[in-house]
């Protein structure tokens, strides 16, 4: 590709010639590293004719760029980039200041850089990589996926993929969760009912900014996930922590004004465990006879190979009061960034008028692409591949914990992907997981899961989604060495 003629203009307030101002445009740009080795200048026609120059003055400036060897001459082929040019300095760029700006007082709030999750980048190079949410190679199904991929990008879904829906989504998705998707978890609900958004941290997102305001009430789980904390605390509401036991939330620990309660009751998260039918029941009694609302966070649904996970809490909510979140991130991958929301459809309408007005939709070939994996099987075809696969690694992971003496905090009843662990007292997970990572083992310090400033730090998270079984128990094996000498 040849570097665009749109790379060059002239700046008026610039001194010297016209040539010598396009010599020093072509010079700069190598010595930027914008220009590189080999590269094909645009013909001194094109670039006269773009900076509105005589073709003679583009000439003579490329004449003397020969001279000084940054460019090259390759007959009929045009100008290049020498090999011999300068090459950039190897510091980089200086950076411009903030200039005369108080950003400190400016700003409006303060929004946190990350979610306290410690996930590498590189977290694939390690050996026993013990960490949450991360698609496995060896089990995804890449080559339907594609092929699903090059079928939405055909002619016949060229509506499909070039449409602004505006604020509408696709309809053979919309169509597949109604039909195929929520039925499983005991929910019916029609097309108003539903709105796609870019994963389940967006549909929370959504259902925080439309629920609540500074004067509401939302209680969270304790420990929870964090990106939901930092959500809630962003929208400006009233907060309450809530403490969970092994049966998750308990409705009678609710505060009397609560307006909005967010919870994941077929599987807390991060200790795994699930809410009994009768205290979902006594949960739903009391948002009814409180007036308030429920947010349930249904994700790992799927992945239940011990046996059927317990009814979604929304498929026993007779009253409209449980807003639903469904994630495809989960099961697929996470860099999918596609979930719904499902909920009564005034809720709906203003939710969906919300993301219109932040992001429209998400882009239809991601959902037509989903939508077709969905329709012809892979997806169905992709848990059932998961599942058997992590059943097998649940078993190993669940005897070598036995076999070196680990404790377990928390452990799903139907599966899932994870395991809640704790250290003994004493054991901060946090510089433990630092001396792990030398050894080439990853797991998840819980202390970020926690509201407040007192946080445990003897909780740590293990997942097996995509670690090898072969790998599991010498991994195990040096988490419990790497304890024995922390205590």
């Amino acid at each position: 590709m040849p570097i665009s003629p749109e790379s060059f203009f002239l700046d008026p307030s610039s001194e010297g010639t016209l040539q010598a101002q396009i010599r020093q445009m072509v010079a700069q740009g190598i010595l930027d590293g914008r220009f590189r080795p080999g590269e094909r200048l645009p013909s001194s026609r094109k670039l006269a004719d773009h900076l509105g120059v005589s073709r003679i003055t583009v000439t003579l400036a490329y004449t003397e760029l020969l001279a000084d060897d940054y460019i090259t001459s390759r007959g009929r082929s045009g100008y290049f980039v020498s090999d011999n040019a300068p090459e950039p300095p190897s510091f980089p760029a200086q950076q411009s200041g903030s200039g005369t700006v108080d950003w400190g007082r400016i700003l409006g709030q303060r929004i946190p850089a990350s979610l306290g999750l410690i996930k590498p980048a590189d977290w694939a190079s390690y050996r026993y990589p013990f960490i949450y949410g991360q698609a496995d190679p060896t089990l995804f199904d890449s080559a339907n996926w594609r092929l699903c991929a090059l079928q939405a990008l055909g002619r016949k879904d060229f509506t499909a993929l070039t449409t602004d829906y505006f604020d509408g989504d696709d309809p053979k998705l919309v169509e597949f969760i109604a039909r195929q998707t929520l039925p499983r978890r005991g929910i019916l609900a029609g097309p108003d009912e539903i709105l796609v958004t870019l994963g389940a941290q967006n549909a929370l997102w959504l259902a925080a900014q439309v629920l609540l305001t500074q004067r509401r009430v939302a209680a969270m789980e304790d420990p929870c996930y964090p990106a939901l904390r930092s959500i809630l605390t962003q929208s400006r509401c009233q907060l309450a922590s809530v403490p969970t036991d092994g049966d998750g939330l308990n409705p009678d620990d609710l505060p009397p004004d609560v307006d909005v309660v967010f919870t994941t009751p077929s599987h807390h998260c991060p200790t795994t465990s699930t809410m009994p039918l009768a205290r979902r029941k006594a949960l739903l009694e009391k948002a009814e006879a409180e007036n308030f609302l429920i947010v349930e966070d249904d994700y790992e649904f799927e992945m239940s190979f011990l046996k059927a996970p317990s009814p979604a809490l929304k498929s026993l909510d007779r009253n409209g009061r449980v807003i639903y979140v469904g994630s495809f991130s989960k099961s697929l991958f996470p860099g999918l960034r596609l979930g719904y929301l499902v909920g009564p459809a005034p809720f709906i309408r203003e939710a969906r008028n919300l993301r219109a007005s932040v992001l429209r939709h998400p882009p239809g070939h991601i959902q037509r692409t989903v939508s077709y994996f969905l329709s012809l099987g892979h997806y169905d075809a992709l848990i059932r591949r998961m599942s058997r696969a992590y059943m097998e690694r649940r078993q190993v992971m669940d005897a070598a914990i036995d076999e070196f003496g680990l404790t377990v905090a928390g452990r799903a009843t139907f599966g899932g992907s994870s395991v809640w662990m704790q250290a003994p007292p004493g054991v901060n997970t946090s510089f433990l997981a630092e001396r792990l990572r030398l050894q080439s083992v990853l797991i998840e310090p819980g202390a970020n899961f926690f509201a407040g400033s007192d946080k445990p730090t003897c909780f740590y998270r293990l997942a097996y989604s995509s670690i090898p079984a072969g790998r599991i128990r010498e991994g195990i094996r040096l988490i419990a060495e790497a304890i024995r000498h922390s205590s």
